[in-house]
């Protein structure tokens, strides 16, 4: 007995071959898609957490020199000005043996914490600081404090036991402050997530005590 098989190769029709490259086509620019978001959810996640980090070292870094806040060199009171977006002190910023004038303030029109150093005249008598911030440094950016938002706070020593006085009014009588809290909102892109990470701290006057 002879068996005879009888094969025949078919190729894809061209009907087929568009519809293979057309699916092809609607997966690459799917799995595109995805990539692309994830590449761009990632980016938003490094660059918010690099501008967070700088934030909260920008808000440790004021602390501590609060903290140190003194008298300045020609006498003057350790504290300047205190209102909500700008706050001006006098400390031994780099602890040179010179007391500097310090200014710190957020820019409304690029969104940024600065600080703004000034030191004395000593070849006067007595000693003088010139007006103005002699140098200045861009501490935090993308700050998204509102006008109702402020970053500076004041208390005076009653609290927290006193919670009807305090947070003191603005601009603040320099002379009743004790307690200072620093609080920055940071948001690379508040248009896209309004989420905004918040970043506050409190600080003691301990030398303010002093004119108890």
């Amino acid at each position: 007995m002879v068996f005879s098989f009888s094969s025949k190769k078919k190729g894809m029709t061209l009907i087929e071959m568009l519809v293979a490259i057309s699916i092809m086509i609607i997966a690459m620019e799917g799995f595109t898609y995805v990539f692309v978001r994830s590449w761009e959810n990632n980016r938003f996640t490094i660059e918010m957490g690099l501008a967070s980090t700088t934030a909260s070292r920008a808000v440790n870094q004021t602390i501590i020199q609060l903290r140190a806040i003194k008298q300045a060199d020609n006498g003057d009171f350790p504290i300047e000005e205190a209102d909500d977006f700008d706050l001006t002190i006098y400390t031994d910023i780099d602890d040179d043996g010179v007391t500097e004038r310090v200014h710190y303030y957020l820019d409304l029109a690029t969104d940024e914490f600065k600080r703004g150093v000034t030191d004395p005249n000593t070849a006067t008598i007595p000693v003088t600081y010139p007006s103005g911030d002699t140098t200045t440094t861009v501490m935090a950016k993308y700050i998204t404090n509102s006008s109702t938002e402020p970053i500076f706070y004041y208390y005076n020593g009653d609290y927290p036991g006193d919670t009807v006085n305090n947070p003191l009014a603005t601009p603040a009588s320099v002379g009743n402050i004790q307690l200072v809290k620093v609080k920055i909102k940071v948001n690379i892109n508040p248009a896209r997530a309004p989420e905004n990470i918040n970043l506050e701290s409190f600080v003691d006057l301990r030398n303010m005590h002093n004119y108890e």
